[in-house]
């Protein structure tokens, strides 16, 4: 099917076939040295406005003023923007070449990619400019940019719209330069969690993604086929436990950013495939990986922002430790007056039918104390808080409380009314584990399309034995939304999954 053009598409689609008709390669393969960024150049001049700068500098031409003999344009680099002052006699001093005013004012295009040399100067109302003294064409645009408009300090034609910006986020970062700022402190994110890690000796580890049995986590999965093998197999919903069987292998701690997959709906904090990180550390409890996440998020906090205070929506997080730490049971009763301790399937659904939660015939004991608490208490731990002990129905890899019977030693994190993390004293032992598998597939043959599946090879590591184990898995994606002030999860993801364009 031929691609429709309108008419700046076939405007700009003109300008390349008379750019090659001139012997200009629109698109050249050599390479251009690059010499400073916009903002370094600011700096540098601005420091020492004596000193002659000559400069290589390479960007998109996002606007243009051409007035005769001399022109202004502004070119966007990785940093920012900076302005460029061209003199037609400097750039094509022999007329008998292609010259300036073709190339510049007819020929150039807002979007195109190119390439400047000259010297740094100020202009007349004290703008930090490059002379330009040669002008090269990098990559011309085919398309134009969505560029929004500014009238006496008001944005015009802004472009805002999420669908679009997420389908094209290519087009995104360049029209809405703030939109890069908050990937790189994603990348910053990261960066810091790796350090920490990296600073007390663990190992980063890569685990499969493609696997027999989806383990690790309560989700469904991705289900694809392998055509040699002829067995189905499951994009991973977690890596947990194949980065358990490296600590029975011998490592003391290992850790893994995991792309993860699982099938379930898209919200503002939801998305189908994400990023999770998982930490294992032997001979560690939940209670030293409280202490030891504290640490690792306050890092983030100041990496990413300089301090540990970052604003989210209406609210100031702190993320200076200690936090706050909550028992499951305790968090219930000081939102609903009711304390479930104790109580069987019967008396959870009669307590989930007086506060108004649907409920249905697949659910356990877990699955209803579960909701009880996310309809009744999640959502006000903005500050960040950790949920503790956790009822064993709702935690089949989780070793039980040492003192609390029912209970197992298990946290999760919560920032702004949403779980960051969750972490285990690790179950190592292999005959409970074995029967918290069992279970699980009960609850899978009522309906629970959640449950666990049960894994052998997993729990024939487990025999072979596995040292006293912390682990804990952070959601990367929700991390970064919180420490960049973002309300939707699509705004830290390059690429979120959406539906296929429709094509009128």
């Amino acid at each position: 099917m031929a691609q429709e053009l309108n008419e700046q598409q076939l405007e700009r689609r003109k300008s390349l076939e008379e750019l090659r008709a001139n012997g200009i390669d629109p698109y050249p393969a050599d390479l251009y040295y690059v010499s400073h960024y916009s903002q370094d150049i600011k700096k540098s001049f601005e420091a020492d406005p004596e000193t002659k700068i000559e400069v290589s500098v390479a960007g998109r031409l996002m606007s243009r003023r051409v007035m005769g003999k001399a022109s202004f344009a502004v070119l966007q680099d990785t940093q920012g923007k900076i302005q460029l002052y061209l003199n037609r006699d400097e750039i094509c001093p022999d007329e008998d070449k292609f010259n300036y005013n073709q190339l510049f004012k007819k020929l150039m295009d807002i979007g195109d990619v190119i390439g400047v040399e000259g010297y740094v100067f100020s202009t007349k109302t004290g703008e930090t400019s490059i002379h330009v003294t040669s002008l090269k064409m990098l990559s011309k645009s085919l398309n134009p940019f969505p560029l929004p408009k500014e009238k006496d300090g008001v944005v015009y034609d802004a472009f805002t719209d999420p669908e679009a910006r997420y389908r094209m986020r290519y087009v995104d970062m360049v029209v809405n330069p703030h939109v890069r700022e908050t990937f790189i402190k994603r990348t910053k994110v990261v960066q810091s969690l790796r350090n920490t890690f990296n600073e007390k000796g663990y190992l980063e580890v890569e685990t499969p993604i493609l696997q027999s049995i989806h383990g690790g986590a309560a989700a469904r999965p991705f289900v694809t086929h392998h055509n040699a093998l002829d067995i189905p197999l499951y994009l991973r919903i977690a890596n947990e436990l194949y980065l358990k069987r490296l600590i029975v292998g011998g490592f003391d701690g290992v850790y893994e950013f995991a792309k993860n997959f699982r099938n379930e709906g898209i919200d503002r904090t939801h998305n189908p495939e994400f990023t999770g990180l998982e930490i294992y550390v032997a001979y560690k409890d939940y209670n030293w990986m409280m202490d030891f996440t504290e640490e690792m998020i306050e890092n983030a906090a100041i990496a990413v922002n300089g301090n540990t205070d970052a604003v989210c929506g209406e609210h100031t997080i702190s993320y200076a430790r200690p936090y706050k730490r909550i028992t499951m049971t305790d968090a219930i009763k000081e939102h609903t007056g009711i304390d479930i301790s104790g109580m069987d399937v019967a008396a959870l659904l009669k307590v989930c039918k007086e506060l108004h939660i649907e409920t249905d015939s697949s659910m356990g004991k877990g699955k209803l104390i579960d909701e009880l608490f996310s309809e009744k208490c999640e959502h006000t731990y903005i500050q960040p808080t950790f949920i503790t002990d956790y009822p064993i129905e709702m935690s089949p890899l989780t070793k039980k409380h040492r003192t609390k019977e029912g209970l197992v030693e298990r946290f999760e994190l919560f920032i702004n009314g949403k779980e960051i993390a969750n972490a285990y004293s690790e179950l190592n032992d292999p005959i409970d584990q074995r029967e918290r598998f069992v279970e699980q597939a009960e609850l899978a043959g009522k309906g629970d399309d959640e449950a666990m599946p049960l894994d052998e090879d997993f729990l024939r590591a487990l025999e072979y034995g596995m040292p006293p184990t912390a682990g804990l898995g952070v959601g990367i994606d929700r991390l970064t939304m919180f420490m960049t002030n973002q309300q939707s999860i699509q705004e830290v993801l390059f690429f979120p999954q959406m539906r296929p364009e429709v094509k009128n």
